[in-house]
């Protein structure tokens, strides 16, 4: 433990406990001797195709170096394409449905088992360095929240709280995303301890104002995407210096909007090389009414709201092409930013000679609308270009390098996976599956993905069923279906469900997914007798 780490002052007690987990426990020293480390670098709304192996104009060297040494998972979907739910998952193993944080402004309780927890528990040294976002803004009586706005600048709790968190053994993290006004914790105290002490001045008042968009006069040196990086690779030297297998997330903010970054990377890409996505006419025709909405000039979603709280795509969403260009040559420039500090994570591990022994996965949380059917950023809408997400995945041993599968994989199989590597067991309560064997060449671990999303309890809640050729989403409380054909239809313009031919495939796509909603059941409970 790190000097200053203490048990959470707002959850009352040690946040890696696992209750009602029994384990087979290993020495710290038994393990150090055979089990991998695990390095996760994730993004923050991550368009699956926004690559320099997809897309060409995009300049990350260091992603490419990790698909061509390791394996392209094409087909990966997130289980909600939402921060909290989907970072949840990934922690957890479960959908959101069962690990509780739901949507944005829920949290994930403290008492939840994680594989940083159970890998903590088997001698590793485990880190979170960036983005947690896995509780609320505000807190509430019974649901207390360290995200908070009052928090994020006690600078007496961040100086002296590293953890643990979550399972974690040490964290640094804050929350905002470009200059938002959610700016501090440990990031503002390594901005102060860098040597820009006027760092406030580069991010909005307390209110909010103050807005900047596309170039930020913030000097590279001290974003924090150089923040994320920097200390990660602190995370790993410790870990050597302990002689401790370690698990370390590195969870970068960007390149979720606003769109603004530094130079050199604000200048990276010209705007008019930039091709952002664009609405089909008519194609929302097929789909269901919320989606027209977005398109209209006084956009009315008043019934579809049940909650005081806003739904993420519920507002006109119609901006002009050269507008999108702009956003997209920063959004490029986040990545391409990001990419950088992924590679000096690389060779960090090159030169610590720890490459061969680690674990790395690079994905995100939900992807992002880039102009597509009309659409941006995210909301209700599950086009692939917001479930589906970037994945590659490097482990020498075992995975083959510059390999590529179509095997579908779910973020809830990340702490599955983690486990099976580290050669511990998986808890029964956890719904995602081992796919290391499948992202090594071997059979599919899973044949379909589920997507959640809720947003207002009963108004605005959907679900997807996704297989290797089909996606069906429906809609609660509502008799809208949409159905299509990845295959003949990969841009998803032709809505099957309107179409009374495909009956039979309606029929055949819904019992799948009810079979897929029978399968995901866990349980913490082992039958041992007859009664």
């Amino acid at each position: 433990m790190l000097a200053g780490e203490h048990p959470s002052p707002l959850a009352g007690g040690q946040l890696n406990a696992q209750p009602g987990i029994v384990l087979c426990m290993t020495s710290p020293s038994r393990t150090a001797d055979r089990a991998p480390n695990i390095v996760l670098i994730t993004t923050d709304q991550h368009h699956w195709k926004a690559m320099g192996t997809r897309t060409p104009i995009l300049q990350t060297p260091h992603l490419d170096r990790l698909a061509a040494e390791g394996v392209t998972v094409d087909r990966a979907y997130c289980p909600n394409p939402l921060c909290t739910p989907s970072r949840a998952s990934i922690l957890t193993g479960q959908y959101p449905s069962s690990h509780g944080a739901w949507t944005l402004g829920t949290k994930l309780d403290e008492s939840a088992t994680t594989v940083a927890g159970l890998l903590s528990a088997a001698g590793y040294r485990t880190s979170l360095i960036g983005k947690a976002h896995l509780q609320p803004l505000a807190s509430v009586p019974g649901q207390t929240s360290i995200e908070t706005p009052e928090h994020f600048r006690d600078w007496d709790l961040w100086r002296s709280f590293h953890g643990p968190f979550y399972g974690f053994d040490h964290i640094e993290i804050t929350r905002n995303h470009a200059d938002e006004q959610w700016v501090g914790a440990h990031y503002a105290l390594w901005m102060q301890e860098q040597g820009l002490t006027d760092w406030p001045r580069y991010f909005r008042n307390t209110d909010g104002s103050g807005g900047r968009l596309h170039r930020w006069d913030l000097p590279a040196e001290y974003h924090y995407t150089r923040w994320t990086g920097d200390r990660t690779l602190a995370m790993i030297d410790d870990a050597v210096t302990t002689e401790r297998p370690f698990f370390t997330w590195a969870s970068f903010h960007d390149p979720h909007p606003p769109y603004l970054v530094p130079e050199p990377y604000a200048s990276m890409y010209d705007p008019a090389d930039c091709e952002p996505g664009e609405l089909v006419p008519g194609e929302l025709d097929q789909m269901h009414p919320w989606f027209a909405e977005t398109q209209k000039d006084d956009p009315d979603f008043s019934r579809w709201f049940e909650t005081p709280y806003a739904t993420h795509g519920f507002n006109r969403q119609v901006i002009d092409k050269d507008t999108m260009r702009q956003h997209l040559a920063i959004y490029y420039g986040m990545i391409s930013f990001i990419d950088d500090q992924v590679g000096r994570i690389l060779d960090s591990l090159d030169q610590r000679g720890l490459t061969d022994n680690t674990l790395v996965v690079f994905t995100t949380d939900h992807g992002h609308f880039l102009g597509a059917h009309g659409l941006t950023a995210k909301g209700p809408f599950h086009y692939e270009d917001l479930i589906r997400i970037p994945f590659l995945a490097r482990f020498p041993p075992q995975i083959p390098a510059g390999s590529a599968t179509e095997s579908i994989t779910s973020l809830i199989d990340l702490a599955p996976t983690f486990l099976a590597a580290a050669g511990q067991p998986t808890p029964g309560a956890m719904q995602g599956v081992d796919q290391l064997r499948a992202w090594s060449g071997g059979a599919p671990a899973r044949d379909h993905a589920v997507v959640e999303n809720r947003f207002q309890p009963s108004r605005v809640h959907i679900r997807s069923y996704v297989d290797d050729r089909y996606k069906i989403t429906i809609y609660r409380g509502d008799d809208h279906v949409e159905v299509f054909d990845l295959q003949q239809d990969p841009d998803e313009l032709h809505n099957l469900a309107k179409d009374p031919a495909h009956a039979d495939l309606i029929a055949h796509l819904s019992h799948r997914f009810l079979d897929a909603e029978l399968q995901r059941e866990a349980s913490n409970q082992v039958r041992i007798s007859h009664a």
